[in-house]
């Protein structure tokens, strides 16, 4: 999934909270957003997803993680408007 834009992120210890990243599973986007949390030592990062509003942990050996590049951000993780 990552080309010149989007950066892989293969462990927890490349995110922060506050970095904005997707998450494919088999190619297909299922989360998106900001990182809340991270625990790198069991490879899972909790994030706010904007497709549903709601807190998700996702499970880095489950999913494909790439980091949103900062241009993108502000468009893409945007908090779905009411």
């Amino acid at each position: 999934m990552a080309n010149d834009d989007y950066i892989d992120v293969d462990f927890c210890r490349g995110l922060a909270s506050g970095d904005a990243i997707e998450a494919y599973y088999r190619n297909t986007l299922v989360h998106r957003g900001p990182v809340v949390d991270t625990a790198p030592d069991h490879g899972l990062v909790w994030i706010l997803d904007t497709l549903t509003g709601d807190a998700r942990l996702l499970d880095l050996a489950e999913l494909e993680i790439v980091r949103i590049p900062p241009r993108y951000r502000e468009v893409r993780v945007a908090a779905p408007r009411p």
